[in-house]
């Protein structure tokens, strides 16, 4: 083992190494299994109960207008997505949690493989600089990103990488097999539509200023965009024949005002966004300034000006990010309801791309300087790493105290109510105060309840009967609910913008107003709620029993409809 290690080359050796850190981060998962701690917005309290939902369902491949009864009395097949999504089809293969990590793994796996290419064939070349283009590309595959976007941004270095060699005329058939295969493992709408626009405007500026056609590199963006457009077909049948408004309909979204939109540009550009997690605060963005100050009375080579573009459009996307919340939108929004059904915002999905990048080309900026900046590089690449590492699901969600999958998703406990009840699931409808409901989904219960941005506007508006009294009571719910919409709960005033009250919750309801005429008459039987109804009997409503589970995160409470 010392003989092949000692002959490897300085850069094998820590390519070795970053796979061991790597390894390393994404070993909790397999370790602990269900009693992973691990990110429950947009992942727990939706995606991953969807993913057993469609499997359990039998709709895989259900036709253009089939439904899941399951949810809302009969949820559109195509709010799912596509049956060729990769990740739908780990969690068809394996458990819930195992499934996770195997995406969690493949995801970075490939992020890391695709910025290291990337970086050694197009942005930090020399030999001597391997550490950045190691270290860098590790730490771009260890930012937190959103489970199920999968490589949706975490894919685009190895995207950027294909269609870059390409560009060049030095290619073979790797890059192509690349663009074929990346769409079966990432989102159009949630990254790649704004990845190949991107690419789409690099073509149009090599025809412009280089007057070059390049008709291969063109055909490549035009091939990759059209395997989404295949993949995403019910996606592409819901937007170009409608049958019905949506929720999406009544998005809307440009609230802010100009000194709002200021401030979410800095917010933005210094903190990122939670879909798409750079962690870039303390040590890449002063890294970026200090490389401006380096390099702002100096010729600037062609490594210098790239990492002036790369600065631009990092600020730039921010930019764009917050001002199309700008309330200035709204007569052009109302005009074209596209505009409000597409979140064009998400441009700033580039950003992790944009970030690391600049992070190395900055890094490697400094590096060129002599030993005492080399230290300095190696300290920040170090601090990056220890950055991420800190922030890893385990750790992060853990001291958060966010419950464990199995604690979240509670399958004895929801058992012994499905027992309890002792009817067929599909017999009754339920409804969650202070959980989500997607933990009644994952358990097989048929819920009237949803999150989801993709379901018809008559029922947003039927439901909206049920809790319009609370509603009125709280404007921000109000709004909250008239504006998006895609969390069709039972809002409750007195618990706020909370989903998830755990059983160490000293919280009661003292003063609820449903109309619970409309919840039986859409099937509503029974409430699965988190905290204790003190006027249940004036909503009509029925103490059943409570329900308290060791390895559960919640006590539930059974009410019946009468």
């Amino acid at each position: 083992m010392k003989i092949f290690w000692t002959n490897l080359s300085k850069e094998k050796q820590h390519l070795y190494f970053a796979a061991f850190l790597l390894a390393l981060y994404l070993s909790p998962l397999f370790i602990l299994g269900e009693n992973s701690h691990i990110r429950v917005h947009d992942n727990l309290d939706s995606n991953i109960s969807w993913y057993k939902v469609l499997n359990d369902s039998g709709q895989l491949f259900g036709g253009i207008n089939s439904v899941i009864p399951q949810i809302i009395n009969g949820l559109p097949r195509n709010a799912f997505g596509t049956e060729f999504s990769g990740i739908q089809w780990l969690h068809n293969l394996f458990s819930s949690m195992l499934a996770f990590s195997i995406s969690q793994a493949i995801t970075r796996i490939f992020a890391f493989l695709g910025m290291y290419l990337l970086l050694k064939r197009h942005f930090v070349k020399t030999e001597e600089s391997y550490l950045i283009r190691i270290y860098v590309s590790l730490a771009f595959a260890l930012t937190p990103f959103w489970p199920s976007g999968m490589l949706s941004t975490l894919g685009m270095p190895l995207a950027l990488w294909a269609f870059l060699n390409i560009r060049e005329g030095r290619y073979s058939w790797k890059e192509w097999l690349t663009l074929i295969l990346l769409p079966f493992y990432s989102s159009f709408v949630l990254g790649f539509f704004f990845f190949l626009t991107a690419i789409g405007l690099l073509w149009l500026r090599d025809l412009v200023v280089k007057k070059e056609v390049n008709w291969v590199f063109f055909g490549s963006i035009f091939a990759m965009t059209l395997i989404y457009l295949i993949i995403e077909y019910r996606l592409v049948y819901s937007l170009v024949f409608p049958e019905a408004p949506t929720n999406r309909n009544e998005f809307f979204e440009s609230t802010n005002g100009f000194w709002s939109t200021i401030r979410l540009i800095f917010k933005n550009y210094f903190l990122g966004h939670t879909h798409v997690m750079t962690l870039h605060t303390f040590v890449i963005v002063p890294l970026s300034f200090l490389v401006i100050w380096v390099i702002k009375n100096r010729q600037k080579g062609h490594i210098e000006k790239r990492f002036l573009y790369l600065f631009l459009l990092n600020f730039i996307l921010s930019v764009w990010y917050a001002f199309w919340f700008y309330k200035g939108w709204i007569p052009l929004k109302e005009r074209v309801s596209f505009l409000n059904t597409f979140n064009f915002s998400r441009f700033h999905f580039l950003r992790p791309l944009i970030i690391y990048l600049m992070f190395a080309v900055g890094a490697y900026i400094l590096w060129r300087r002599g030993n005492r900046w080399k230290l300095l590089v190696k300290l920040c690449l170090a601090a990056q790493l220890l950055v991420l590492f800190g922030a890893n699901n385990e750790i992060y969600y853990r001291v958060a105290g966010t419950p464990t999958f199995k604690q979240f998703y509670a399958t004895t406990q929801f058992s012994d109510i499905k027992k309890y009840i002792g009817k067929p699931q599909n017999s009754y409808r339920v409804v969650s105060i202070g959980i989500h409901p997607a933990i009644a989904q994952y358990n097989g219960f048929y819920t009237l309840d949803t999150y989801n941005n993709f379901y018809p506007l008559a029922y947003k508006h039927q439901f909206r009967k049920i809790i319009a009294k609370e509603l009125d009571k709280s404007p921000t719910l109000k709004s909250y609910f008239d504006h998006w919409g895609g969390r069709c709960y039972i809002f409750v005033s007195e618990l706020g913008k909370k989903y998830d009250f755990t059983k160490d919750s000293k919280v009661e309801i003292h003063h609820l107003q449903l109309n619970t005429k409309v919840l039986k008459m859409m099937g509503g039987k029974y409430i699965f709620s988190a905290v204790p109804i003190l006027n249940a009997k004036e909503n009509q409503l029925e103490f059943k029993k409570a329900f308290n589970q060791k390895s559960s995160a919640w006590k539930i409470y059974l009410y019946e409809v009468k």
